[in-house]
């Protein structure tokens, strides 16, 4: 039987962490689930590629650590947020898991294809290198999607459900037919490289604050630092969109970025994208089709938590569909439920966090105050992870 022939109960695009953790949940449940992924695995990905405490319990859950535990990645011990001019303060990774416990730098190169692997064991047909070229529509209701692939320019997967888990790109939401999907200018420009030498604080994860946006490295494998940095729209303009430019002319502008990276060497091509919105989006984006991952929110990189998001959205989302099954009203209903529940707060905390990260004597003052007191600092941490009434 070929795939075309096959009926899904579930059909995922998008192989990111959201996405493929999805899958493996659902497949570890007995569901018919199929992973549809544009790229070829292993592929570079803009990330701050930061996996705190959190995640680690995920992928134990997905069984997919026994593959990390094989590569050189790097503990992390803690998260050192500088001020333009220099000031630091430190936030223990501990303090988002059991004592002890730290956070893991590993490319999403790494990441991504391992849990792509677990997806495949678990019984997820994979189809990588295929694009989605349209929605399949039976009596209002998104029934499957339309693909075209290397193998076949047109394949046609027929599911219960579809998820759109593409990241900010939303690539199946703007399939709807006769639904135009606004995108606004963007403010942003994400900018990512890995670098060889950088003089980041051993066993840390580094963050810059800087006018109009942040950046941060850390280490992650095979002796490469990942730098990751957001800059305005109006600076990346300014600098002809070249990304060493921004980075020495912007992210420099910090003291401590500036001393951290003066001897560093570009070690791969830049990767750059824009950034059309941070929070929430649409979970719902019609009959049959579900937004999960940065499809449904985006999170503001420098509190660490962006694939802590990924897999706790797939999580609660996986347990809706489990218990709901095919009765899609339900899982709607549940899904916005349960996922207002565990991060409209967050996403309301990190929206103050950015705002005073984005201005410079915002930033010095936020800093100078979370140096006084250890306990004010684990407050405002934990406050961008968990909600006082699901605390999950």
């Amino acid at each position: 039987m070929g795939i075309s022939d096959k009926k899904f109960d579930v059909a995922i695009v998008g192989a990111g962490p959201a996405g493929s953790s999805l899958a493996i949940r659902l497949a570890m449940a007995g569901m018919r689930v199929v992973l549809v992924e544009q790229k070829k695995f292993p592929r570079e990905k803009l990330c701050g590629e930061f996996i705190s405490p959190e995640c680690l319990v995920h992928f134990k859950d997905l069984d997919v650590m026994p593959e990390l535990d094989l590569i050189d990645g790097t503990a992390l011990a803690e998260t050192i947020f500088f001020a333009r001019n220099g000031k630091g303060v430190s936030i223990k990774s501990e303090w988002f898991g059991s004592s002890h416990s730290t956070a893991l730098g590993v490319s999403r190169a790494v990441m991504d294809e391992a849990l792509m692997q677990r997806a495949r064991v678990a019984g997820v047909d994979v189809l990588d290198e295929t694009t989605v070229t349209g929605l399949i529509s039976d009596a209002n209701k998104i029934s499957g999607v339309k693909l075209r692939s290397k193998h076949d320019p047109e394949l046609e997967i027929h599911s219960s459900l579809v998820v759109d888990a593409t990241g900010r790109s939303r690539a199946v939401a703007r399939k709807l037919e006769n639904k135009t999907v606004a995108r606004k200018p963007a403010q942003f420009v994400a900018f990512k490289t890995h670098l060889l030498g950088a003089n980041v604080t051993s066993g840390a994860c580094e963050i810059y604050a800087y006018r109009g946006g942040y950046g941060g490295c850390n280490r992650v494998e095979n002796d490469l630092y990942n730098l990751c940095f957001i800059a305005s729209a109006s600076d990346t303009k300014r600098l002809n969109s070249d990304a060493e430019r921004v980075m020495r002319e912007v992210v420099f502008s910090n003291t401590r970025a500036a001393e951290s990276m003066k001897n560093a060497e570009i070690a791969k091509p830049w990767l750059a994208v824009p950034i059309e919105r941070f929070g929430r989006g649409e979970l719902v984006l019609a009959n049959g089709l579900l937004a999960v991952g940065d499809s449904a929110a985006f999170i503001d990189p420098f509190t660490g938590s962006g694939i802590l998001l990924a897999l706790e959205s797939a999580k609660i989302l996986s347990r809706v569909i489990i218990e709901q099954r095919e009765d899609f009203a339900k899982i709607a209903i549940a899904y916005r439920q349960n996922y207002a529940a565990s991060f409209d707060r967050r996403l309301r905390v990190c929206l103050m966090l950015r705002h005073a990260a984005f201005v410079p004597f915002l930033a010095e003052a936020t800093i100078s105050l979370l140096s006084i007191s250890v306990g004010l600092r684990r407050l405002v941490a934990r406050s961008t992870r968990f909600n006082a009434a699901t605390d999950v």
